[in-house]
Order: structure tokens, then C-alpha cells, then sequence
């Protein structure tokens, strides 16, 4: 748990403020951190850059949180691996054991957690 200003990458943002993805989007900002948004899909979200891919993403990152499932997920490990974020927060939904695994073994540290309630409960 760090106090100070972190990059947090949002994999699988979403421009739709009723998803998770979008509310964490807004808190994180509120809360002071840099959000860095991923979705192949977006170009911008309320003005904010979206890259199509982690592999996108400059270092240094302190958090990734998953905002997709497994589905998506299981291709992230390597790009995820190489981006070397202090720790992987994977909300409800994204659940991905085999990625888990993969996150653990090199290193990189895992929790399932929800954003919201983190940022809510000063535990972010």
C-alpha cells in the first residue's frame, strides 16, 4: 500500500461511465495517480489517450488493474511480465489463475482486489 502518486494502467478501460473500468478510471484520477488506459478498441477516453496494447505502455508502471477475463487475459502474461509493475490487482470477473501463476512466478506481485473499494478504504 503506497500513499504517494502511482501509473496505474487500466487494461480493458472503458469510455461507458456505468462499467467498473470507467468509475476506477475517475477515482484513480480524483485520488491524484496517472492512469494509463489500454483498449484496442478506444482511441481516447474523455480526452485521455487509450493505447491498443500493454506492449504500448512506457515504464515504469507501479500497478496494473484487469478490467477483462480470462479470455483476454491469457495472452497478457508476456506483455505484462515485460512491463514489470510493482504489483497486478485483478478485479472481480478478471479471475485467471493461470495468469495469476505466471504474474507470481516472475516475480510480480498478485491481488484480487476491486479498485473502488481499495481507493474507498485507503488500502490502494
Amino acid at each position: 500500500m503506497k500513499n504517494q502518486s502511482q501509473r496505474v494502467v487500466i487494461a480493458g478501460a472503458s469510455d461507458k461511465p456505468d462499467r467498473y473500468a470507467h468509475q476506477a478510471m475517475k477515482a484513480l484520477q480524483r485520488a491524484g495517480h496517472e492512469v494509463v488506459l489500454v483498449n484496442p478498441r478506444l482511441e481516447a477516453i474523455e480526452g485521455q489517450p487509450v493505447v491498443a496494447d500493454l506492449g504500448e505502455v512506457a515504464q515504469p508502471i507501479d500497478t496494473v488493474t484487469l478490467y477483462v477475463g480470462p479470455a483476454i487475459s491469457r495472452d497478457m502474461g508476456e506483455a505484462l511480465t515485460a512491463l514489470a509493475p510493482d504489483r497486478v490487482l485483478v478485479n472481480p470477473g478478471a479471475e485467471n489463475p493461470e495468469l495469476e501463476a505466471e504474474l507470481a512466478a516472475a516475480g510480480i506481485a498478485v491481488q484480487r482486489a476491486c479498485t473502488l473499494v481499495l481507493l474507498a478504504t485507503g488500502r490502494f
